[in-house]
């Protein structure tokens, strides 16, 4: 049950966006630059991003809306499992491989960052933009994952309540509409 009085209809970070929509709208225009605008990484790669980042920080989810989200937009819904699993032999480029340890990693503290994973990074092509962004969405996401579950917010069990969210997230991205749960829960 959350700590505080929330839509009951809008789980998770659905329900705190809808709390404090003047708080909301700077955050959800931040992930709408990051995760939908203009990049050298695909949208479904800075989801996986997202989906790593809630992974390692074990919130429940994050990682389900996420995942969700990355399955939207990749050709095959394994490849979050398999980041999930081991980066390492996750069927995705060296380069994101590279980028996804450092996002997991900026998710537990931006410290353990090595100088050796950045250029383990760049020698797999990543640039300084790449690199930037990269560590923005895992702090953004370790933000919202400790957003998510410092207030103990509804967390469906449904696979498909996270279906419909990631489907959402494809389409309309992360700005406010006055439809945007439109069919949700």
């Amino acid at each position: 049950m959350p700590y505080i009085q929330l839509n009951e209809n809008l789980p998770g970070i659905t329900g705190l966006l809808d709390y404090r929509l003047d708080t909301a709208l700077p955050i959800r225009q931040l992930t709408q630059m990051l995760l939908r605008g203009e990049s050298t990484l695909t949208e479904g790669e800075r989801e996986l991003v997202a989906t790593v980042v809630s992974h390692g920080n074990n919130c429940s989810f994050c990682t389900a809306a996420h995942t969700a989200a990355a399955n939207a937009f990749l050709s095959d819904p394994l490849i979050a499992e398999q980041v999930k699993t081991d980066i390492t032999t996750a069927a995705i480029s060296e380069k994101m491989k590279a980028l996804l340890t450092i996002a997991k990693t900026v998710g537990k503290s931006g410290r353990l960052v090595t100088p050796e994973m950045v250029q383990t990074a760049r020698d797999q092509g990543a640039t300084d933009r790449e690199l930037h962004d990269t560590v923005l969405i895992a702090a953004l996401f370790s933000f919202y994952n400790r957003y998510v579950d410092g207030l103990a917010t509804v967390t469906p069990e449904d696979p498909a309540f996270y279906n419909r969210l990631g489907s959402i997230l494809q389409k309309k991205g992360y700005l406010p509409s006055e439809d945007r749960y439109a069919g949700l829960v």
